[in-house]
């Protein structure tokens, strides 16, 4: 098979690595890519926001099955572009896609389905933002409307970073039209993980538990980011628990999609906080999570390609997916300053070192390749990843690894994991 994948981050060079083990698979490409998934796939210099250029590509190499990493070229309408051209593509289509692109149709589509969610007000400038979040006491939660790359939530402390985020928000235009509408929901408490699966429009094939790590600082301090690292299983909730939650959220949410011709195909991603008054859903994704799908897919013992064919064709020829039974960690290593400004440009050492170590895996985020050399180009830089054969061990290994790897301003967190092994 011809296959196609879109992206350029740390997701996509883990996809790239687990279809490239396929023997179904003949040819391999990514657009754009970056320079790990170079080593695995012929780059093609086309942007993953480009639906029509990425559709004419595939057009004319006949590709056989295109996935959609990034949530960007979903909420545009890729796979409806594909579609109508007569290509296989794995991911939603525009209108299901919102559910992911849109916070604000996403809340009010739990709403209507009775999908348990923290209490929320829709808002639409300062003054509204300052009404709302009186309802909750001081304890709420600010969310962008639309797609902010895992940036676009805010939790204040106090009065004086209240006003910082709506000045972000409605005068700083750091968002765009993002935060047109701004959610303000009520603040819940428990542990937070990460439920995906995949669907084929009607089925759902449930992937192993993963949590992940969204705050810049550890001990859970500072922004919120796309994500500073993750691992599998949770840690939190027992695998017979996770079944019982795609069962009862996850079969909901297609169904209840269905219902309002939103038929979803593709991965979906419930991210739940584990209350005192049980589960609910924070947020829901159209795509695989990014680090989660870097320890998901290191722990994925069967092939991924058939699967992901199948889902294309609107019919999974298996109900289950096996899993490795031990564990995997995924360490984020970003540039300093990241989320805001990243300090970028220095030359990583050590990344040849630390790849060779057994049992590790090394995904390129934001990287790019200049005169020989590795450049941490961007915010998020690399994945560290490791299995073991459990979470302790996992993590051991990840952060072993990501010793060995320096650059100037190299940044990233110390406790991934720690807290679930307590």
């Amino acid at each position: 098979m011809k296959v196609l994948v879109i992206g350029s981050g740390g997701r996509e060079h883990a996809i790239c690595w687990k279809l490239s083990q396929s023997p179904l698979l003949d040819e391999l490409y990514c657009a754009p890519g970056n320079p790990g998934t170079s080593l695995l796939a012929d780059s093609v210099p086309i942007a993953a926001d480009e639906v029509h250029e990425l559709a004419d590509f595939a057009t004319s190499l006949k590709i056989d099955l295109t996935v959609v990493g990034p949530e960007l070229a979903l909420t545009l309408g890729i796979v409806d572009e594909f579609r109508l051209r007569g290509l296989n593509v794995f991911g939603p289509r525009q209108q299901a896609a919102e559910i992911e692109g849109s916070k604000v149709f996403a809340k009010q589509f739990m709403e209507r389905h009775g999908i348990p969610t923290a209490e929320f007000e829709i808002t639409h400038d300062a003054e509204e933002v300052r009404r709302a979040v009186k309802k909750f006491d001081g304890e709420y939660v600010l969310k962008v409307d639309g797609l902010a790359a895992g940036k676009g939530v805010i939790i204040p402390s106090d009065e004086d970073e209240l006003e910082q985020a709506i000045a972000l928000f409605f005068e700083g235009g750091r968002f765009g039209s993002s935060a047109r509408r701004v959610v303000v929901e009520q603040r819940l408490e428990g542990e937070e993980i990460s439920l995906i699966g995949l669907s084929d429009g009607t089925h759902l094939l449930p992937l192993a538990t993963s949590k992940d790590y969204k705050r810049i600082g550890d001990g859970d301090q500072g922004p919120n980011t796309g994500g500073m690292g993750a691992h599998s299983p949770s840690g939190v909730i027992s695998e017979d628990q996770a079944a019982a939650l795609h069962e009862n959220l996850g079969r909901a949410t297609l169904e209840a999609m269905s219902a309002e011709n939103r038929k979803f195909q593709g991965v979906l991603y419930l991210g739940l906080m584990l209350t005192e008054d049980g589960p609910k859903v924070l947020e829901y994704n159209a795509r695989l999570g990014d680090p989660e799908a870097q320890a998901l897919l290191l722990r994925l013992d069967d092939d991924l390609l058939p699967v992901l064919a199948a889902g294309a064709a609107g019919a999974f020829e298996v109900d289950r997916l096996g899993f490795h039974p031990g564990a995997s960690a995924c360490l984020v290593i970003a540039n300093e300053g990241y989320p805001g400004k990243p300090i970028a440009g220095d030359s990583i050492e050590g990344l040849e070192e630390a790849q060779a170590m057994d049992g590790v895996e090394i995904f390129h985020a934001g990287t790019k390749a200049e005169d020989g050399k590795i450049i941490a180009a961007s915010g998020r830089v690399l994945n560290v990843c490791a299995r073991g054969d459990d979470l302790g061990a996992a993590l051991d290994l990840a952060y072993a690894a990501a010793a060995r790897i320096d650059w100037p301003h190299k940044a990233m967190r110390t406790d991934i994991g720690r807290r679930v092994l307590l």
